[in-house]
């Protein structure tokens, strides 16, 4: 019983631990940009916000980091897409799943290396974690294949695998207890 209960206030320190986070991300993003940058210039803080202003573009005192935020990935992201898809397209569709297959393994291959060295999990359980992991790095590090799909694939396979693993675990534990009930 007392296990369950260290499980769940682990689970709620996370859980509020996450949120915590979103709520101070937000307020951070919702804060005005020029007079912010502005603080930070007259602290002499090591990180201001000046990396993120686009050139070009005339930015009132209403306007918030967010919106700033997002015009700086709306004017980058253009020229990557293009330049990436002209590489991608150069390259055979079947080499380049082949090489995000690869990829998603040296990752996952990584992190099974480094959960069966450094951990005393077994290979099963470091091999689903693993991939997990894998899949996670994956979707967010570049690959040969620009959009989102592969990187869905290879994150939504390894939880699909996570999910069945601990589906099974839940109902072993529930016949077990069953039987255990009924032999009393």
């Amino acid at each position: 019983m007392k296990i369950k209960i260290y499980q769940g206030v682990l689970l709620i320190v996370f859980v509020s631990t996450l949120f915590c986070g979103y709520l101070a991300t937000d307020h951070i993003l919702n804060l005005p940009f020029r007079p912010t940058n502005d603080e930070l210039h007259r602290m002499e803080s090591a990180v201001t916000l000046d990396f993120l202003i686009p050139a070009g573009t005339y930015m009132d005192e209403k306007m918030t980091i967010r919106e700033v935020v997002k015009i700086r990935i709306d004017r980058a992201n253009p020229r990557y897409r293009r330049t990436a898809a002209f590489l991608s397209d150069t390259i055979p569709f079947k080499f380049r799943s082949l090489a995000n297959l690869v990829l998603f393994l040296f990752w996952s291959f990584l992190f099974v290396t480094f959960f069966r060295v450094f951990t005393f999990l077994g290979y099963a359980r470091a091999l689903r974690g693993s991939l997990l992991l894998g899949g996670a790095c994956y979707y967010f590090m570049p690959d040969f294949s620009p959009g989102i799909i592969d990187d869905a694939i290879f994150f939504a396979f390894p939880l699909g695998i996570v999910l069945i693993r601990f589906y099974a675990v839940r109902r072993k534990k529930r016949c077990v207890k069953a039987t255990n009930d009924g032999a009393e």
